[in-house]
């Protein structure tokens, strides 16, 4: 009997076992099912938030939002329009767009939303247009204002250029004389004498100057053109004396004044401009130059003071030498050597000389007949004849014996004027022309130096001045022969 009722419970255990495994399976398929379902509806519904998730961009103008746009180049592109647009309407200015710094914040989300023409709109009400100009500060001092810096600058540099000499540029003389070589200038530095400043402005449109005023001022410094119109009587040095002005800027203001030749009724410029910019270049010229050979003197009392017989002439040499030249405005203020080589060396010549005196004889070696002389006329031809001297103008008008020599006339002559003529009883003969007064008479000697007379403007003379002759053998010869600066 007991081992029949082990049978049913193992029986009974077999079938429970069955239905638990059943009813297992059943739960692990639905759940697997289910499982299944839950990750087709998640990966769906993740593509359709990822669909509608937009970038936007927030937009500040300083700390203030202004609103929302799906683009930023949008507003880069609203800018650079409103910018075109605007200085299409103000030509020949250049124009900026005021307005604090734009910046953008971007934003990810689900169906964010924006309105980009909401924002620019808003953005447009927060742009100030504004004019700008570039001030020339020269010294501290505003002296215009010029639309650009590129303006400014284009501006200094053609001030520059005026003073800068080409490479291929004409001679240009030296301080130094008797160069047998022309020379080319070479540059070797260009700057402004005064402090140059530039310094952009907000400005109205009406403060901006034309780039051609404004070098005309730096070049002028404004001074308006002045005018004189010659009166009889007048010359050159009379009119710089009356408006206390040098003589060069007269001759600098009117080229076409040849050989102090003016008449009534020619109108002068005698304007003094005043630079508000100069400019200071240094250039460096390389000559040849002469070196004068010396001559050796054997002294013989029984030929007469000043003849000199040569025995042996002499031979110049030749040498380069470099001068470094200092401008201000195109105006030499500084020449100084810094460079020499002797090329040949001079060969001396040999001479005697006479020291037997003969009272009225020249020495054949002539003074300046005026202190402090100017040359203002040479010699050569001019407005169609021969000026058979040259005329010399000074502050002192005294005249003096050129040389030791005899007066063999004293008086007026046609076209000289009042003339004293002196003999230097050596084949020599000095001629003085146009003096306002005689001081010795004919037949008088003279030494080297003495007072005969005073300039004048008698005869045929266009101004105050002393007209200068030097006759060799009766044929009249260029005074500077004789004569040395």
């Amino acid at each position: 009997m007991g081992i029949f009722k082990r049978k049913d419970a193992i029986k009974e255990a077999i079938r429970k076992a069955k239905l638990w495994t059943f009813t297992y399976k059943t739960h692990l398929l639905k759940g697997a099912i289910a499982v299944g379902f839950l990750t087709i509806v998640t990966i769906s519904g993740n593509s359709y938030v990822q669909a509608n998730t937009y970038e936007v961009f927030h937009v500040f103008v300083g700390d203030k939002e202004v609103g929302v746009v799906d683009d930023r180049q949008s507003v880069e592109n609203f800018l650079a329009q409103k910018y075109n647009q605007i200085q299409a309407a103000n030509p020949g200015i250049h124009m900026e767009l005021k307005v604090d710094p734009v910046r953008f914040v971007s934003e990810r989300a689900f169906k964010a939303k924006s309105d980009t023409e909401a924002a620019l709109a808003n953005l447009d009400r927060l742009i100030r247009p504004q004019a700008t100009g570039v001030q020339i500060i020269v010294n501290n001092k505003v002296v215009a204002i010029v639309k650009d810096k590129e303006t400014a600058n284009h501006i200094l540099e053609t001030l520059k250029n005026r003073y800068i000499p080409a490479k291929n540029s004409m001679t240009v003389s030296t301080l130094a004389a008797n160069s047998p070589q022309e020379s080319t200038p070479v540059l070797k530095s260009v700057a402004f004498t005064q402090t140059v400043d530039l310094k952009q402005v907000d400005i109205n449109p009406g403060e901006l100057s034309e780039p051609q005023d404004v070098l005309r001022k730096l070049e002028t410094g404004g001074v308006a053109p002045m005018k004189y119109t010659v009166q009889k009587g007048d010359c050159i040095s009379c009119i710089a004396a009356k408006f206390d002005i040098d003589t060069q800027v007269i001759y600098d203001r009117n080229p076409w004044i040849v050989d102090d030749m003016i008449r009534p009724g020619d109108v002068l410029d005698i304007t003094v401009y005043q630079p508000t910019l100069s400019v200071k270049t240094t250039e460096t010229y390389t000559e040849q130059e002469e070196i004068q050979y010396v001559t050796n003197y054997k002294l013989d009392p029984t030929i007469r003071n000043g003849k000199v017989i040569i025995k042996s002439p002499g031979k110049n040499g030749l040498k380069e030498v470099t001068y470094l030249v200092t401008k201000i405005n195109g105006q030499m203020i500084k020449e100084d050597l810094v460079g020499e080589k002797v090329l040949r060396e001079p060969v001396p010549a040999f001479a005697i000389k006479g020291t037997k005196v003969i009272r009225g004889e020249g020495t054949g070696r002539f003074a300046w007949p005026i202190v402090g002389a100017r040359m203002t006329s040479s010699f050569g031809k001019r407005w169609g004849t021969v000026h058979k001297g040259v005329d010399l103008v000074s502050s002192n008008r005294n005249i003096m014996a050129a040389d030791n020599g005899k007066v063999i006339f004293a008086g007026a002559r046609s076209s000289y004027g009042n003339l004293i003529i002196i003999d230097h009883l050596n084949g020599y003969q000095t001629y003085y022309a146009h003096l306002s007064k005689i001081s010795v008479k004919t037949g008088e000697i003279v030494e080297k130096g003495d007072k005969i007379g005073v300039m004048g403007a008698t005869g045929d003379a266009t101004g105050v001045h002393l007209h200068f002759e030097v006759h060799v053998d009766g044929t009249a010869e260029n005074p500077l022969k004789f004569l040395h600066w």
